[in-house]
């Protein structure tokens, strides 16, 4: 049965390549934000669930996500690592000397601009790659390209003057996959989890608490420090946490609880990677 999911962004963006790859059939649901994107996963009646990005290996966590993540309804059912491929792209029968500028986001930009700063060529900043892709299609431009993917140029029938001209080839963006808590099935096989925690600041109180993690024989693959809005200066964390058994997990929750305040469970899911 085809899943409709909410994701941020225009048709041909990566948040739809993520969904593809996680889904097997799947319907997207465009938004303009990640706000509207956790407001209709939310939403049982419009949607199944969202994809939403979290974390990018070159420009770090997404904060504001993770306090969406927060206030939300919604659990962690997987994440979907995708490597993230910027593809120079301008209608067909043009070519790389007829390009005066190249439009696509400020990310993207900035990208690949060790290969734009080659080239002579006026750098326009927009809202999203694959409305980019998208504009010079619909207007058949004859001298702008668009920087974006290629399932953006297969969209929009563009062609790849240049492939994969970002300057790091290393470049990952983590995707969490979500769904309302009350449709979220238990995850066979599962071996992650992301959970959320506040100590009560004293002195050494959050290395007791990795301390148990440690003793429990679990890999604190991530732990994200967030300001709590409306306090002095203190801190809620967020952690990754792999394991090799549901049991594992659980006694070291059990051995936690005591040590923290305001203790959630995000997700138990299955690692992406």
């Amino acid at each position: 049965m085809k899943k409709k999911i909410a994701i941020q962004g225009f048709e041909g963006s990566f948040h739809q390549l993520a969904a593809q790859q996680f889904f097997a059939d799947v319907e997207v649901i465009y938004c303009s934000t990640f706000r509207e994107v956790v407001k209709i996963a939310a939403d049982k009646k419009e949607s199944d669930g969202g994809v939403m990005a979290i974390e990018n290996s070159i420009a770090g966590s997404i904060l504001p996500n993770y306090n969406l993540l927060q206030k939300s309804n919604l659990k962690i059912i997987g994440e979907v690592f995708l490597q993230i491929k910027q593809n120079l792209l301008a209608n067909p029968e043009i070519k790389l000397e007829d390009i005066r500028e190249v439009h696509s986001h400020p990310m993207a930009l900035l990208q690949c601009i060790d290969y734009l700063e080659k080239h002579n060529w006026k750098l326009i900043e927009t809202e999203d790659t694959a409305l980019s892709a998208k504009h010079i299609h619909q207007h058949r431009s004859k001298h702008i390209a668009a920087i974006a993917s290629r399932l953006a140029a297969d969209l929009f029938q563009l062609n790849v003057l240049v492939p994969n001209i970002h300057t790091l080839k290393n470049n990952y963006t983590r995707f969490l996959v979500l769904q309302h808590a009350d449709k979220a099935d238990q995850i066979a096989n599962a071996d992650k989890a992301s959970l959320m925690f506040n100590t009560d600041h004293s002195k050494g109180s959050l290395a007791k608490v990795l301390t148990k993690i440690a003793e429990g024989n679990i890999n604190l693959s991530k732990l994200q420090s967030m300001p709590i809005p409306g306090s002095d200066w203190k801190y809620s964390f967020h952690a990754d946490l792999e394991f090799e058994s549901l049991k594992q997990f659980d006694n070291v929750i059990e051995n936690i609880k005591p040590l923290t305040e305001d203790l959630k469970v995000y997700g138990i899911y299955k690692n992406g990677r």
